[in-house]
């Protein structure tokens, strides 16, 4: 039939070897990103962070052995020695509180004693006495009440001579304007 095309005779039928496509690639798994703010940890923590969500309202005591991130309101003691409290940019802490170190964002009324650090970000606000190695005050924070700066000897002894040490006393800080 003239319609049907024929190969042409001259031309000898070429064998190509079989294409295979290559072995699939080793799938990466990508993390889930985070909207939540990043918080420096000087160690990394193998006990995770418990987390008092937005809507949560407790009284009393808190003992851990694992970081905690406050979000809602919470009115009483917090004992966390060997770990990190990060109080959110929400969360309202009304307590007294001990950790080896602070992260201030959103409110906190009482006393804060921390091993290593405490920190008050921009949009914190506390109103109590800081006793701690180190504090920061970024700009546009608010804080109220005295600060005392523990020295290597003094980690040992801080309850026992806070009484007796002077501290810095203020009556009002704002850290745009002073700094610590």
């Amino acid at each position: 039939m003239l319609w049907e095309k024929k190969p042409p005779a001259s031309e000898p039928k070429k064998s190509e070897p079989e294409w295979t496509p290559p072995p699939p690639a080793p799938k990466m798994e990508t993390p889930m990103t985070d909207n939540m703010p990043k918080f420096p940890s000087s160690t990394s923590s193998s006990q995770g962070t418990t987390l008092l969500g937005r809507t949560a309202v407790m009284h009393g005591e808190i003992s851990a052995s694992e970081d905690l991130q406050i979000e809602g309101q919470f009115d009483g003691t917090i004992n966390l020695a060997e770990n990190i409290l990060t109080v959110g940019p929400k969360g309202q802490v009304k307590a007294e509180i001990h950790a080896r170190q602070v992260v201030v964002h959103g409110s906190v009324n009482g006393n804060v004693t921390a091993r290593e650090k405490i920190e008050i970000r921009k949009t914190g606000h506390v109103l109590g006495d800081l006793v701690a190695a180190g504090v920061a005050i970024e700009d546009g924070a608010y804080f109220k009440g005295s600060i005392e700066i523990l020295r290597e000897g003094d980690k040992a002894a801080s309850s026992a001579s806070r009484s007796a040490s002077p501290s810095v006393s203020t009556s009002s800080v704002s850290a745009a304007s002073t700094k610590v």
